[in-house]
């Protein structure tokens, strides 16, 4: 059984005056240049930075930061890409090149290029910066990102990535074929919608396409999950975390300052933290707003896996505490 990640923060290949050494003119995808992005690997930059974050309340996401010129990292690129793809959207790879948008590096408090980091319900977390050995790469590779996507699915993450047209790097590495798939192919129909507004971030759009979609066919479970988890981005996803604590301990016996930081806490991934939340509200005598807290509750339930045993548990005390 491979040993646990331990994250890496040696700064052996950092950029420095070294990398102009290693700078080719091709562009990704071209022959000898960089991998290039496509199927589960996408390119972020300023201008979509806050809308991938926003979608790792969905899906985890690995974040790589990098020079696309620079030709010693293209092999831990590709690696990644290739170890990404193979896991047909249970995560998705954004590289950001640091060299175009400094202020990301600058956000993530990032010293050169490369960095990585995983990314589940807007919070990053720091992997590596370096370049790796080949014994880190392998446990990136085989035992950080099935972590990675586990912790985000104990959080309540469990959505797919939308697969990207274009080439991939590694895309086809197994002979599978798979090159030619297509986001539509991960969406269904019904959803696209829906799926496109939220990838925007028009959470409260998201929500009201998911609930047409429910119209149509109220026992789509996947609508359910993603209308509830846009309402909850569309109320609290940027709510000042430190006021909406704050408010809430200064007003115990209020409603909405208790469904705010339960809010709060769905979003951060502390799924048992909001739902003790709202039930200790509701145990501690305030059944008045028992409709209220219950809708909200309900919205919750559609988050995590069904089979989830906080789940199971806050179900069965709602129903004690509705009588």
């Amino acid at each position: 059984m491979a040993e646990p990640f331990k994250p890496g923060v040696s700064l052996a290949g950092a950029v420095d005056l070294e990398s102009l050494k290693h700078q080719v003119k091709s562009e990704p995808g071209q022959a000898g240049g960089a991998p290039a992005a496509g199927g589960y690997v996408i390119d972020t930059t300023e201008a979509s930075f806050q809308s991938m974050v926003a979608t790792s309340a969905t899906f985890p996401i690995l974040l790589m930061l990098w020079i696309p010129t620079d030709d010693r990292l293209f092999d831990m690129a590709r690696k990644l890409g290739e170890a990404v793809n193979k896991l047909n959207g249970q995560i998705q790879l954004s590289r950001i090149d640091i060299s175009a948008n400094p202020s990301i590096a600058q956000a993530l408090r990032v010293q050169g290029a490369p960095a990585l980091f995983a990314l589940i319900n807007g919070r990053p977390m720091p992997i590596l910066q370096g370049l790796p050995s080949d014994e880190e790469m392998a446990q990136i590779t085989d035992t950080l990102i099935p972590q990675v996507i586990q912790m985000a699915q104990q959080s309540g993450v469990t959505g797919t990535a939308p697969r990207q047209d274009g080439p991939s790097d590694g895309s086809d590495a197994d002979g599978s074929g798979a090159a030619g798939a297509s986001g539509a192919d991960q969406v269904p129909p019904e959803h696209q919608q829906a799926h496109a507004l939220a990838m925007q971030g028009d959470y409260a759009g998201a929500a009201a396409a998911y609930a047409q979609v429910l119209e149509s066919d109220p026992n789509d479970k996947i609508a359910a999950r993603e209308r509830s988890k846009a309402l909850l981005l569309a109320r609290s996803g940027s709510a000042n975390v430190r006021e909406v604590r704050a408010a809430a301990a200064a007003h115990p016996d209020d409603v909405e300052a208790q469904l705010a930081v339960a809010d709060v806490d769905m979003i951060g991934g502390q799924i048992q933290d909001a739902f003790d939340r709202l039930l200790d509200f509701l145990a501690s005598g305030h059944k008045a707003d028992l409709d209220q807290v219950r809708q909200r509750l309900l919205e919750y339930f559609a988050i995590p896996e069904p089979a989830d045993p906080r789940l199971q548990r806050a179900r069965r005390r709602l129903a004690t505490l509705m009588y």
